[in-house]
């Protein structure tokens, strides 16, 4: 995500209220230098429509899209088998919101391509998260960043404030195509561009084949890529993908004092600190924030034990 998306969000008045904040992750999907490299690439071939497999995000087949399918079937074969077993883990909490938000289903695939379904992925330029906030913009999207949570980590608040944030940028442009060239390089940069090429139009995908020749490398090939990993993605089997899925992201919740460690609740619960690390990414340090009592992420089924310790160490003696 560009650095430029807090500049152009929501008025102030819309924003929600935030407080105030890696493994370094590579993309995950490289992009592939051969005949994309410099400005002076030639618009792609002409659009072929595929069916849609949503209602409102359109799956056009290019010279692109095509070039990247052979990729992920080819030489990022391997990566794009490790996003489609890590999927598992996440796709059920963002459809759900994506269904709840009358959003297309697909865009789940924007996570995919940001950060690889991991939730400490952390870009060279400091984007963090499934999502690769920016810190300012998590912020102005009500995210928490600060010495102890960093909720561009948390695949809940952060699936919910992008969701946010994309459905602003679609309200912005009506294209689901701009809107996720825009969450890429930031909508400042595609304005430009859309008033030095097209006068300033909006409302049609076809638009972003329009600009792509002018956007920057990694945006002009962010919608073929976005759409060549859905395509493969949503027939992996028919594809040539044997996938064994990651278990789903569940939990139960309970709230524990402040400062308290994620060391000390997995003793309690007789596990790994590693899988409450994994349920609670967001928590920076290992322990909730002090001085407020806080909510941890614990595996299904086993908040009671926890909330017997807590009651019993309150008893008096």
């Amino acid at each position: 995500m560009s650095e430029d998306a807090p500049d152009v969000g929501p008025t102030a008045s819309t924003r929600r209220s935030s407080r105030a904040i890696p493994v370094l992750i590579v993309p995950f999907l490289l992009l592939g230098m051969g005949d994309v490299v410099g400005d002076s690439v030639a618009p792609p071939s002409p659009v072929v429509s595929a069916s849609p497999l949503g209602e409102e995000l359109s799956l056009d087949v290019n010279d692109r899209v095509e070039y990247w399918r052979r990729r992920f079937r080819t030489d990022q074969r391997w990566a794009f088998q490790r996003l489609l077993e890590r999927k598992g883990v996440f796709e059920d909490l963002i459809r759900d919101r994506l269904r709840a938000r009358a959003m297309p289903e697909e865009l789940v695939y924007v996570s995919m391509l940001e950060g690889g379904f991991v939730p400490h992925a952390t870009s060279p330029a400091s984007a963090v998260g499934l999502w690769q906030f920016m810190g300012p913009t998590a912020e102005q999207y009500g995210l928490r960043v600060d010495e102890w949570v960093d909720e561009r980590r948390d695949p809940v608040r952060a699936t919910g404030a992008a969701l946010d944030y994309l459905r602003w940028l679609h309200q912005r442009y009506g294209s689901w195509y701009l809107a996720v060239a825009a969450y890429n390089a930031g909508p400042g940069r595609i304005d430009r561009v859309l008033r030095r090429h097209v006068d300033g139009s909006t409302g049609s995908d076809s638009l972003y084949w329009q600009v792509a020749p002018h956007l920057p490398l990694e945006t002009r090939e962010y919608v073929p890529r976005l759409v060549a990993a859905t395509l493969l993605a949503e027939n992996a089997q028919a594809e040539g993908f044997d996938v064994e899925e990651a278990p789903p992201y569940r939990f139960d919740r309970v709230f524990v004092p402040g400062g308290t460690t994620l060391a000390r609740v997995a003793r309690v619960l007789g596990v790994e600190t590693s899988e409450l690390r994994e349920l609670n990414p967001h928590l920076i340090r290992g322990a909730t924030p002090p001085d407020e009592t806080y909510p941890v992420r614990v595996p299904e089924g086993t908040s009671s034990a926890v909330v017997a310790s807590i009651a019993s160490r309150r008893r008096p003696r």
